[in-house]
This record gives C-alpha cells, structure tokens and sequence, in this order.
C-alpha cells in the first residue's frame, strides 16, 4: 500500500512512522450532513489537500462523496477520521473502524484516531491495540489520538509499545499547551491542533487584531501563521468558501519573533472544549 506522497504546495511534516501529512488540513466538525460535500469541495478547490472528519460528527459519507467526487489520485488527499468514544474495545473498535470505511467509501484510511481518552472507561490501551492491527494489514496508514494528556500518552507507549503519529488537541493562543506540545517534540508526536481559532473567540482579541491590522492581514490568518511557525499542524473550519479560501492563504508571510511572542503570551489555559481528564460524553450512545 502506498500512501500519501508530497504532491501538494501545502508544506508537510513528517510522521514518526515515516508517513507525511500537510501541515495545513480542514476540519469538518459541526458541518451539517447537507453543507458537507460542498463545504469540503470548496476546501479542495482552494488547495487544501488533509480533510479531518469523526464517526462522532455524522459526515463521513459526505466527506467520501466529495473527494471521490473532485477526483485527484487517492495519494494526494490525507483523510483522517476519528473512533468514537462508545466503540472505544478491540472488537468494537474492529467493526466501527469497517463501518466509517465504508462511509467514506475508502480503500484505506491515511489516519485513524482515537477522539478521546475516556479513562474512566480504561479502554483505550486495548483500543490501540486494535488500531495497530489495522495498520499492520495496510488498511491504515498512520494511527493516533486525540485529546489524550501526558499521562496517558506515557501509559499507551509503555503498554503498547508504539509511540503515536498524532496528538490532536485543543490549541489556540488561550491554550498554548506548552507543556504537552514539548513532551510531543521529545517522543516525536506530531501537534494537531483542533478549535486553532478558539472556535471564533480568539478572532476578536484586541492583540490578534492590531497584528492583523499591522500586517495587512487577517485575524484567522495571522493565528493560523502562528500555529504553523509553532510547527503545528492546523485544521481551521469555515463553510464560506471565501473564508476557506482566506485561511489556507498562510505561506506567503511570516510573523516576527516579537509578534509570535506576543501571541503566545496570551496564553490563559483557557479551554472551550471539554476537560480531557474527565470527558466521557457518548460513552454508552
């Protein structure tokens, strides 16, 4: 199986296990099942070539449909979808992974995740397992998590015995996550940042908005530059095809050392998503 080669003008960082993935994605969370294919067509159009969906978010299919649908070779779109946390078990997560397969309606799956830790569950160590089974058979490319916090990050390597590709976590200039994203640099995770833009919030800090200004651009852009330059991968949401369009512009400027400073000095560990510690929403559902 060969997967994802550097075909697009999207720069890449490269997977402890080899693999590539963009440094610049699009996000598909709270877009409705009717808004997805267009929405994710308008994505390619722009050149996004990394689209990230969830079982959890009810547009797998749509997703599917629409890079089908706009035909580049397979190996030019990086497709990750997420494990929900009910199918969280080895064979659960065996059948829940054939079922977001065939959703997409994909051969195979550039990155598979799982979305949260759920510790009170205690599955997610046997969850990986499964996981690294798939891979194994070549129907995955690269695995991973989401939302998984040092300790359990420390406890999947050390019972597993592979270091995950992918950390997906909240990170926005509000939650920097420092800590966490050196403890990735040392085991060579690579960042994902989810919610980058605060879910909206952090477009109307006063500090975000006079760079902006300062700069020429826009307040999504000039936060999207920051998580690049942090050396994050980023994967901004919109369903305005302008706006999708404005926020893949980032690789024509860069921010200075101050100004990247600046931003990160907002940093409040303020989160607008869940606590991971604790999260355990759908665990039944």
């Amino acid at each position: 199986m060969t997967f994802r080669s550097e075909t697009s003008a999207v720069p890449s960082i490269i997977l402890n296990d080899g693999n590539v993935i963009p440094k610049l994605g699009f996000g598909v969370f709270q877009v409705s099942e009717t808004e997805t294919s267009a929405t994710v067509t308008a994505a390619l159009e722009a050149g996004y070539r990394s689209i990230d969906t969830a079982a959890l978010y009810g547009n797998e299919a749509e997703v599917g449909h629409a890079i089908r649908e706009f035909g580049l070779p397979r190996d030019e779109v990086f497709v990750t979808t997420k494990l929900r946390n009910s199918d969280q078990g080895y064979d659960s997560t065996l059948q829940a992974f054939e079922t977001s397969m065939q959703k997409l309606g994909l051969d195979y799956l550039d990155l598979y995740l799982i979305h949260w830790p759920v510790p009170s569950a205690d599955r997610f160590v046997d969850t990986y397992r499964a996981f690294q089974a798939l891979k194994a058979q070549g129907r995955i490319g690269s695995i991973g998590v989401s939302n998984f916090n040092r300790d359990h990050l420390e406890r999947l390597i050390a019972e597993t015995g592979e270091t995950p590709a992918v950390n997906q976590i909240e990170l926005h200039p509000s939650l920097a996550q420092p800590e966490l994203r050196a403890f990735h640099a040392e085991h060579g995770i690579a960042t994902e940042a989810w919610a980058p833009l605060g879910q909206g919030a952090e477009l109307k800090d006063p500090t975000i908005t006079g760079i902006a200004q300062e700069i020429g651009r826009s307040p999504a852009q000039v936060i999207i530059r920051w998580h690049l330059q942090l050396g994050n991968v980023v994967i901004p949401k919109s369903v305005t095809p302008s706006r999708i369009q404005e926020n893949f512009d980032v690789f024509s400027f860069e921010l200075t050392t101050e100004q990247m400073q600046i931003i990160s000095a907002l940093d409040t560990a303020t989160r607008v998503g869940p606590d991971p510690a604790v999260f355990a929403v759908g665990l039944e559902n």
